[in-house]
């Protein structure tokens, strides 16, 4: 026997002997995973968003970010982190992706549902006369501004229609305060030819309670546009739950 044919033949003995074994993991869902998102699933083309708590609304929406696994265990720790399905989808990418389980493509689904909600919100009242679609205003702005970390300042721009002509953001800031310039809601007034205003900001704290400094800025823009002409309608304080209007509390009297 050759050295070769030697080889070969240990080679075949020590295979037998040892066989080896590959074992490959499961690709499949599991039985209950799987049926416990279809069952989800047809719970909401049957009746609808209304037809699921934020738990079960909140799983639909990760279940196409993680696939063949329970997500449960992590939505239940972003809704205790961050209180309910709109405090979710609305909180800063950064701060999502410190929470365990939280990956780039959850994100991703997070802020998608996010951005549509904010569209679909928006086309209710860009063009139309703002007066009397006030309601759809004030659920623009809190599916927009409720759960914001910091305080920003919108201004709604309209025409002499009242129709909305643009929404912009003219300030930014910290937890507690925003920096407001008049001069500069004026220049971008008659940049946009604007013939009234609704200024916006939020209380990140929740309260919507108007603080003497909203009411200073309040005055201050209403001092600044008069003499062009530019009326300012209103100014809502949006907080967590609800808002508060300054006309609506009478509050724009002490402005003036």
């Amino acid at each position: 026997m050759t050295d070769h044919t030697l080889h070969r033949g240990l080679t075949r003995t020590s295979c037998a002997e040892q066989p080896v074994l590959f074992s490959f993991p499961s690709t499949r869902e599991p039985p209950y995973v799987k049926g416990h998102r279809q069952r989800l699933r047809d719970r909401f083309i049957r009746g609808g968003a209304e037809a699921l708590p934020d738990y079960e609304l909140l799983e639909l929406v990760i279940f196409r970010a993680i696939s063949r696994q329970d997500v449960k265990p992590l939505v239940y720790r972003l809704l205790k982190q961050f209180g309910d399905f709109n405090g979710v989808i609305s909180a800063p990418r950064d701060v999502l992706l410190l929470q365990k389980g939280v990956t780039d493509r959850v994100v991703q689904e997070l802020k998608v549902v996010e951005a549509a909600a904010h569209r679909l919100a928006y086309a209710q009242i860009i063009d139309k006369p703002i007066l009397s679609s006030w309601s759809s205003l004030l659920k623009y702005c809190q599916t927009t501004l409720a759960h914001k970390p910091v305080e920003e300042f919108r201004v709604f721009f309209l025409d002499r229609k009242n129709r909305l002509i643009a929404d912009e953001r003219l300030g930014r800031g910290t937890i507690d305060h925003v920096p407001v310039y008049p001069r500069e809601i004026v220049k971008r007034a008659l940049q946009l030819d604007a013939s009234a205003l609704i200024l916006v900001h939020n209380h990140p704290s929740g309260d919507p309670t108007p603080s003497p400094q909203d009411i200073d800025i309040t005055r201050k823009v209403i001092e600044a546009t008069g003499p062009l002409g530019i009326i300012v309608h209103d100014h809502l304080v949006i907080g967590k739950s609800k808002e508060i209007s300054f006309r609506s509390e009478g509050l724009m009297d002490r402005t003036v």
